[in-house]
């Protein structure tokens, strides 16, 4: 596999102030330093893809992907989502790029942009809600399919698709050649899966994948408040492999063992202030590295 990093760890995106006053220039250097050569998009890149381009190959790191939020679940978004996905597909082909990070935002208390401030619950899909969410998943992945890509579907707190029987229907109702998955170990354990179960059950579907990991008694406590996903992550919910409490071994085993040569991108997504990216990604990629028969972060 190849080991990459999420921007995420310098810069929140659900979580605007965390390392808001960082530099897209101070992550990439620390990316460089780590030995890595994948990243993806972050909020302070330069958006003119000859830009990106040119400071990334600069630095000999690729752009592996970029998060897409979606609108399929109600069928009057369907022409104007795919529209931009085709958009959002064409930027990621330009800049080399063979996965489309993908998640469905309608329901959602902090993403979908027909909710309201004062509301409080995600709002789960009916049957008409997934039927429509299917086919513009599947519409989607074809025109990922047009320039090369595949759709790796980002099961995510806080959305319709969190749990492990709502990512189970996603993969039943979507075509396997079309919609893969995006297996994120901190946000399965976050909606309930036992991270080892979901990867095995769904490794056949897996394009992508996120290692992130879990603080459990932050969790456990946020539970108790009733805490939203966006506080959660405020209370320090995640953090980096090795410095929670999900067991990785097993998991680098499988992946190991099924020779999974695709990208695996290292995130935290806690506040950098108080956990200095560059120290705690360090730390968390020589704790993987002990499962892989030789060092291989970054290689293509």
């Amino acid at each position: 596999m190849k080991l990459g990093i999420h921007p995420i760890n310098w810069v929140g995106e659900d979580v605007r102030e965390h390392g808001d006053n960082t530099t897209y220039e101070e992550i990439i250097d620390d990316i460089q330093r780590l030995g890595l050569t994948g990243t993806e998009m972050g909020r302070k890149f330069p958006k003119e893809t000859d830009v990106l381009k040119q400071t990334l190959v600069s630095r000999g790191i690729r752009l592996v992907s970029q998060w897409k939020s979606v609108l399929f679940s109600d069928p009057a978004y369907h022409q104007s989502e795919l529209e931009a996905y085709r958009l959002h597909a064409a930027f990621l082909h330009e800049m080399g790029s063979t996965v489309i990070s993908t998640a469905e935002v309608g329901g959602s208390l902090h993403f979908d942009p027909r909710r309201t401030p004062n509301e409080k619950e995600v709002i789960r899909l009916d049957e008409a809600g997934w039927e429509a969410l299917a086919e513009g998943l599947n519409a989607a992945g074809r025109i990922a399919a047009e320039y090369g890509m595949k759709l790796a579907y980002h099961h995510h707190g806080g959305t319709v698709v969190e749990s492990p029987e709502e990512i189970d229907r996603l993969m039943a109702l979507t075509d396997p050649s079309l919609v893969h998955l995006l297996y994120d170990t901190g946000h399965a354990y976050y909606g309930g899966a036992d991270p080892l179960n979901l990867l095995q059950k769904h490794y056949d579907r897996i394009a992508y994948i996120h290692l992130k990991d879990v603080r459990d008694a932050v969790l456990e406590e946020a539970r108790r408040e009733g805490a939203d996903f966006v506080t959660c992550i405020r209370k320090g919910v995640f953090t980096v492999p090795g410095d929670g409490c999900i067991d990785f071994a097993p998991i680098m085993a499988l992946l190991v063992q099924r020779e999974y040569d695709g990208w695996a991108m290292l995130e935290g997504e806690q506040d950098p202030a108080l956990h200095p990216p560059y120290e705690y990604a360090r730390r968390s990629l020589e704790y993987l590295k002990a499962w892989l028969p030789a060092s291989r972060e970054g290689e293509e």
